[in-house]
C-alpha cells in the first residue's frame, strides 16, 4: 500500500507490493502511455485514455504529487500547452509495478 507521507507526498510500496497509484485504471493508462513515449501533451493523453479534462488533471496531479511523472505549462500562443513525461522514480516504478503483477499472474494456477 502507498502511504502519504507527512509532506503531503508518497511513499513507495515495499519491493513485490501492487504500487496503488499507478494500480488505478486511469492512472495505469496515464503511466502506459507516457512509458512508450519520451513526452506527451495532454490533449494526446485526453484522446488516448478517453478521460476528460478533469478526470485526466486530477490524475495527473496524483501522479504529479507521487513524484512519477513531470509537469511542464506553457503557452503556445495565448493558449496553454501542458507536457508530461515520466521521472525516473516514474520509469522505474512503472517497471516495478509491471514485474509485480506479472509475479502475481504468474503465481495463479491453471
Amino acid at each position: 500500500m502507498v502511504n502519504m507521507t507527512e509532506n503531503g507526498n508518497y511513499e513507495s510500496p515495499p519491493p513485490g507490493e501492487i504500487d496503488k497509484v499507478i494500480h488505478e485504471p486511469a492512472r495505469l493508462m496515464i503511466m502506459a502511455n507516457l512509458f512508450v513515449v519520451e513526452s506527451a501533451d495532454f490533449t494526446f493523453l485526453m484522446n488516448q485514455t478517453g478521460l476528460t479534462w478533469g478526470n485526466l488533471s486530477s490524475h495527473m496531479t496524483k501522479l504529479e504529487k507521487a513524484g512519477y511523472i513531470a509537469v511542464e505549462k506553457t503557452f503556445v500562443g495565448r493558449r496553454p500547452y501542458t507536457m508530461l513525461h515520466l521521472t525516473e522514480d516514474g520509469r522505474s516504478a512503472f517497471q516495478e509495478y509491471r514485474r509485480t503483477l506479472q509475479q502475481v499472474l504468474d503465481d495463479l494456477p491453471e
